[in-house]
């Protein structure tokens, strides 16, 4: 039997399914795991994967939004490369919170999410299972005292996001994510990470959903990360967790949110030009 796994998203949807392999194989059992195939621009590439698909395919994980591209990884078409039958298992972390989710659109059969990307307390998540592919998902339940805290402000937090409007949310932070790209695309000193062609507000291609990830050509990443929180801009600087298959060199990443304004973009931009002009 064989799944696939894509190992230039997040290790968290990477990890688990070799572990998930290797216990499998202790026990007697033969599993293959494959790569998920990408293309130039780091999205998933579905031609490629309709021609992995065999009878022997039991299981497809995949990612909602990219958390170093900012792209939505357009799941709809993983289901039509895949065919009916076969699961999926989406990592929804960076999308739930940021844009509108619909299990019926996308027809997967699994969802998880950490609350932490949600507006949540640290320590809290879901699994969603559609259980109508492949053997039903039972869960394992509790084992001590429940996270009450962390299942309380997770349903605080949805409540929220819901009120505000998860399509308004969408279009705030794509609209703020554009303003950053279209700023750096102007900056010969940076290169931003993922699609080139989605740096522009005008673009023919969807734009990041407010997760942009950058290097400078002459500065480190973990110095310019520094040099952000000097001047008071939080930014995570490193390799993000990807997998095997992902960036080999640190990366400033930006994660916007419906908290952020347009001043703070130009702000940021600001102090990037001024290394720009430096180096």
């Amino acid at each position: 039997d064989e799944i696939i796994v894509p190992f230039a998203d997040h290790a968290a949807n990477a990890e688990p399914w070799l572990e998930a392999a290797e216990l499998l194989r202790r026990q007697g059992a033969r599993i293959r795991v494959t790569p998920m195939p990408y293309d130039e621009a780091r999205d998933y590439d579905a031609d490629r994967l309709a021609a992995l698909v065999s009878n022997r395919t039991r299981f497809i994980a995949a990612t909602h939004v990219h958390h170093v591209y900012g792209n939505d990884m357009d799941v709809p078409r993983l289901r039509a490369a895949a065919g009916p039958e076969i699961p999926i298992c989406l990592d929804a972390a960076q999308g739930v919170g940021r844009l509108p989710l619909s299990t019926a659109e996308l027809d997967v059969d699994f969802v998880v999410f950490s609350g932490h990307k949600a507006m949540a307390l640290p320590g809290i998540g879901a699994i969603w299972a559609r259980n109508t592919r492949g053997p039903a998902y039972v869960p394992a339940g509790w084992s001590g005292s429940p996270n009450t805290t962390g299942v309380i402000s997770l349903a605080a937090a949805l409540d929220w996001l819901d009120a505000a409007g998860l399509g308004r949310i969408a279009r705030w932070t794509t609209a703020l994510g554009a303003r950053l790209t279209e700023g750096l695309r102007t900056l010969p000193s940076y290169e931003v990470l993922g699609c080139r062609q989605s740096l522009t507000a005008d673009s023919g291609v969807p734009q990041r959903q407010g997760i942009i990830a950058f290097r400078h050509r002459a500065i480190g990443s973990h110095d310019l990360g520094f040099i952000l929180a000097s001047e008071g801009i939080l930014v995570r600087a490193d390799g993000h967790g990807q997998g095997d298959e992902g960036e080999k060199t640190a990366s400033v990443r930006v994660s916007l949110h419906v908290y952020n304004t347009p001043e703070e973009v130009d702000r940021l931009l600001t102090v990037l030009a001024g290394l720009d002009r430096s180096w």
